[in-house]
């Protein structure tokens, strides 16, 4: 085995390690946290550029290296550091488990970088478990000061919807076994094509998508989110709302390439799921007072037009969707690193707290309205290029009513996002304080603003990666 194709991979383990045997001791937090920033600093080092374009096989082709899984690793490294910095006290979460919490955010980046280069279902499953299980740990792992204990009611929430999404996948996985005689991707399509009329066959395909739909709260695998979001703590959920839709994205971008352009049923599959998760997930979030929990059925709505790219079951739709998935975990960062920084203690934000935050922190309430003016699709930033990029794919598919439907729809998204910027810009303070920034937080405070303008202003070199990436698949 080269060993340099799993190289990244061994670093995260060895990190894990690392911090595993710090949690067994009484040592200084800041030491588990070097330790946490050193493994991922030496991961995206590797990562960029040594094994950028490095391509093989690994353990009987039960796991891929390319271009795209290493352009999705890269990626998801870069969410976590960002979500790191972000909010480096981690006011919401509890002293005594933090030793624990560093080492179960850096096995669940692990489980999704394994996950954007499983090659097979065995191997996507365990991926996906790990990365899962360590998320359900995470919520509960809330500071509770104040005893509301909302985070038990999300974690056990969580779990269960889980754990149910879990055994669905399995059941698919087992059809598709005995349909195909193969756990392995590339064998596995070709094999079902000429049993695409077969009942199983149908029901097996969306069993095991359902696993993915669920990572990225598509409706109606979407019940978990909003209660998630809002009962973890704001760096749980500025990771859980961001990171791992980047892996669930990758990964179902790899099992749809191998669909044949007139695989109808997956792509009206998809266009079904994206109608209902765009209407379901704006209309609900316009009557949202918690700002975490408008963000995730925020989130749900952002998975509907995801879809939109992979519903073209093309190379353009394909690198669009990645596109668009880059932007939003630029932007979804970004206003998390608000929320963080506007909670004295780590408790919830309303949309009422963020009143006068102009004056008292001009640079976090202009992040919060690039933040919010993106995710609304408002231009020159990332997701109004985003979006229309992703209605020129579907449109050009042929899939016009699609398109008339997700433009409603962000007509309507604006509403509630406009109405963040309308509480930081023109409302009063009332007497609020002003609000201290780190260093830290103020750099990546910038660099997340310069990324999502130029994400908007000149997409053409981020899309040309990405296209180059899908060709690999294709």
């Amino acid at each position: 085995m080269n060993f340099m194709l799993f190289a990244p991979e061994t670093i995260l383990l060895l990190g894990s390690l690392a911090l595993f045997l710090l949690s067994l001791g009484q040592r200084p937090e800041a030491s588990r946290r070097l330790a946490q920033l050193v493994a991922l600093a030496a991961t995206l080092t590797l990562l960029c550029p040594v094994t950028l374009n490095a391509q093989g096989s690994l353990f009987f082709d039960a796991y891929r290296i390319d271009f795209f899984s290493q352009l999705m690793k890269l990626i998801t490294c870069l969410g976590l550091a960002a979500t790191l910095f972000a909010s480096p006290r981690l006011k919401g979460v509890a002293e005594h488990v933090r030793s624990e919490y560093y080492l179960f955010l850096t096995l669940s980046a692990l489980g999704l970088v394994f996950l954007v280069s499983s090659a097979d279902l065995l191997t996507m499953f365990i991926s996906l478990e790990l990365s899962s299980y360590s998320l359900y740990l995470l919520v509960p792992m809330r500071d509770d000061r104040r005893g509301l204990r909302m985070q038990m009611e999300s974690a056990v929430k969580y779990i269960l919807f889980g754990v149910a999404a879990s055994g669905v996948m399995l059941f698919g996985m087992s059809y598709l076994f005995g349909l195909t005689g193969t756990l392995t991707f590339s064998q596995l399509l070709p094999a079902l094509k000429p049993l695409m009329d077969s009942p199983a066959a149908l029901a097996a395909i969306a069993m095991v998508l359902a696993s993915f739909f669920f990572k990225l709260a598509v409706f109606p695998f979407h019940f978990w989110a909003p209660d998630v979001y809002q009962g973890a703590s704001n760096e749980t959920a500025a990771f859980i709302a961001s990171v791992p839709k980047v892996a669930a994205v990758g990964l179902l971008i790899r099992i749809t390439a191998l669909a044949t352009p007139d695989a109808h049923f997956l792509a009206v599959m998809l266009m079904i799921l994206s109608v209902c998760s765009m209407f379901y997930g704006n209309l609900t979030a316009l009557v949202q007072t918690d700002v975490k929990r408008m963000l995730g059925f925020s989130g749900i709505a952002h998975a509907g037009y995801i879809l939109l790219g992979l519903v073209t079951l093309g190379e353009a739709g394909y690198a669009t969707a990645i596109y668009y998935v880059i932007g939003y975990l630029f932007m979804v960062i970004a206003g998390f690193l608000v929320l963080c920084a506007v909670s004295a203690d780590g408790e919830n934000v309303s949309v009422s707290d963020l009143n006068g935050l102009h004056k008292r922190s001009p640079l976090l309430a202009f992040t919060l309205a690039v933040s919010m003016f993106a995710m609304a699709g408002i231009p020159p930033f990332a997701g109004f290029m985003g979006k229309f990029m992703l209605l020129t794919a579907a449109y050009k598919a042929g899939f016009l009513p699609l398109v008339i439907m997700a433009v409603v729809n962000t007509a309507i998204g604006m509403y509630y996002y406009l109405c963040v910027v309308k509480a930081a810009y023109s409302a009063d303070p009332e007497g609020r304080p002003t609000i201290a920034v780190g260093p830290a937080a103020k750099i990546v405070s910038a660099l997340l603003v310069v990324a999502i303008v130029a994400l908007g202003v000149a997409p053409d070199r981020v899309l040309a990666v990405a296209t180059e990436a899908v060709k690999t698949l294709l």
